[in-house]
């Protein structure tokens, strides 16, 4: 209760100080409507308040606090029509530097980089002078032909804050200029940097071949099982456009923006990507990318309605569609609506184009709901698409059907699915500790489980999930001292894990140190649910017993 108290009282002090600045100004901003606009902020309805605040700029033009202000909100709220109007009415030194990144974008999306690059160039921090402002001279200098462009980018001086996303913007460049084999060793050393966007830039650069007539290399570009990327080939295989290059200086300032919000997306707060990703959309608006990923912040941000609304406006024949599509029943069951995230996932796998990734979205939909018989039928068509039309992953949903199988009580037919999935990965180390951890749950050949669950861990020795099953393999074989050490790593490496504090405390219990794994399942208890939940309240209450011990 303390949060929203805090904001009232703030609210009434901001009030409070706007009454006596209207004062002395004779009123010429009407309370009422500064009211109105902070009231609609903290509802969550920017759209409204962007248009209060702008409302009480145009009333009073000298106000630069409430200009920017204005303007902050209108670019939140993604209005950047008003944004820009507000913000060409104040002196670049006085603006924010979101403000000016709105200029910049609007300039280039006009066709005015010459103009757009002359204010970053003057701009009143050294992120505009020396990250924005080459970048778009650069791209400017390319969007007229000449080679210089990709060139600055080559010489960058020591410290440059465009290093970390030169390869990617030249290889763009490069493509533009029609320059395909330089463009190409660039591309590729890019994809190795690129992290969550690797899927994004492999359809640029794929794109940018096709306009090259290179189709072939386009589609090795595009090699992997992600749903776009199949979506991409099956374009190219019919000769339809991609529409994925980047090409303008417009687009490159969008993409520059979106990598950079994308890094400070993972900072709790959100304000700063959320606008300048809503200043990428402006700059190159048909770009789903930008989209997605501002509804990926608005969701970090508690926003789930906006970020919802902002999903269901990509067209379904968008290569981004799918990923938009998983994002969306993610949130729509995060929200409680399972039904209408499994209503979602059924119309996509209903459709006559449905791939195996529409039956495993909808499978995860019911494997969320609790109807993993179902989940597994689904995770089968999955399954038999995925072998028509050949699959790198196919592993992995042999691994999801097992799981679902074996939450349905299907241990028999879930061990075979995994042994299949062993057959096509047999250094996977998640298949070796579901398969031995399986085996050792339920007594079937200990050594051979052990021996899985010691392979896995050596391969993946950092991961706390494995170490468990490690250390939960030794306390079933009697091996107490070695267990507690190894259950004890395994919860200092997540210590969020309930099972994982469940068996430290049942291993501290059978060696005789009780009080210590009383304090184990109670760590346990915070995040258990359902079943683990009552059988550690029963272990608090009785300590351990063959009815109390964990699985």
């Amino acid at each position: 209760m303390e949060v929203p108290i805090t904001r009232t009282c703030d609210f009434f002090v901001a009030v409070g100080v706007l009454a006596l600045a209207a004062g002395s100004a004779h009123a010429a901003i009407p309370l009422e409507t500064y009211v109105q606009a902070r009231a609609a902020e903290m509802n969550g309805d920017e759209t409204r308040s962007a248009r209060l605040f702008a409302s009480m700029a145009v009333a009073d033009p000298a106000d630069r606090t409430i200009a920017r202000r204005a303007i902050a909100t209108a670019i939140q709220s993604g209005q950047a029509d008003l944004a820009v109007s507000l913000a060409k009415g104040i002196p670049g030194d006085q603006l924010p530097i979101d403000a000016r990144l709105m200029l910049a974008a609007d300039d280039l999306r006009n066709g005015k980089a010459k103009r757009a690059v002359a204010s970053l160039e003057k701009g009143a921090t050294s992120t505009e002078v020396e990250l924005f402002a080459p970048l778009v001279k650069a791209w400017d200098l390319t969007s007229r032909g000449k080679s210089d462009g990709p060139a600055m980018l080559a010489s960058l001086p020591s410290g440059s804050p465009l290093t970390p996303i030169a390869d990617e913007q030249r290889a763009a460049m490069l493509f533009a200029l029609g320059k395909t084999d330089e463009a190409l060793p660039l591309a590729q050393k890019a994809l190795l940097e690129g992290g969550g966007r690797n899927a994004r830039l492999r359809l640029a650069f794929a794109d940018s071949l096709v306009r090259q007539k290179r189709q072939d290399q386009a589609l090795v570009m595009l090699q992997g099982d992600d749903e776009a990327l199949v979506a991409a080939r099956n374009r190219i295989a019919k000769g339809q456009p991609l529409g994925t290059a980047i090409e303008t200086p417009a687009e490159g300032f969008a993409e520059m923006l979106m990598a950079l919000a994308v890094d400070l997306g993972r900072d709790q707060n959100k304000a700063l990507p959320i606008s300048l990703t809503q200043v990428a959309r402006h700059a190159s608006p048909n770009s789903s990318e930008a989209t997605i990923l501002l509804a990926l912040l608005l969701d970090g941000d508690d926003r789930q309605d906006a970020a919802l609304s902002l999903l269901q406006t990509i067209p379904a024949n968008d290569l981004l569609a799918g990923e938009a599509l998983d994002i969306e029943t993610r949130l729509l069951g995060d929200k409680g609506d399972e039904a209408g995230a499994l209503r979602r996932a059924q119309d996509a796998a209903a459709s006559p184009y449905a791939g195996p990734q529409d039956y495993a979205r909808m499978a995860n939909v019911l494997g969320d709901m609790d109807r993993h018989a179902e989940a597994a039928a689904a995770y089968g068509e999955a399954i038999a698409r995925s072998k028509k039309g050949g699959s790198d992953s196919l592993w992995t949903l042999y691994l999801f059907r097992a799981a679902s199988l074996e939450q349905a009580g299907r241990w028999n037919e879930a061990k075979a699915d995994l042994e299949v999935a062993m057959k096509l990965e047999p250094e996977n180390p998640l298949l070796l500790n579901f398969l031995g951890y399986g085996k050792l749950e339920r007594g079937e050949d200990l050594d051979v489980a052990e021996a899985m669950i010691r392979k896995a861990s050596a391969l993946r020795p950092n991961d706390a999930s494995i170490t468990d099953s490690l250390g939960w393999a030794l306390y079933k074989r009697g091996r107490l001292p070695e267990a507690i050490s190894t259950l004890t790593r395994a919860a200092a490496g997540d210590p969020s894990q309930s099972e994982i504090h469940e068996h430290l405390g049942d291993a501290l219990f059978a060696s005789g140190r009780r009080i210590e794994a009383r304090f184990s399942w109670q760590a346990a208890l915070i995040t258990a649910k359902d079943k683990a939940k009552t059988r550690l309240e029963d272990k608090l209450e009785t300590g351990l017993t063959p009815a109390t011990a964990a699985p």
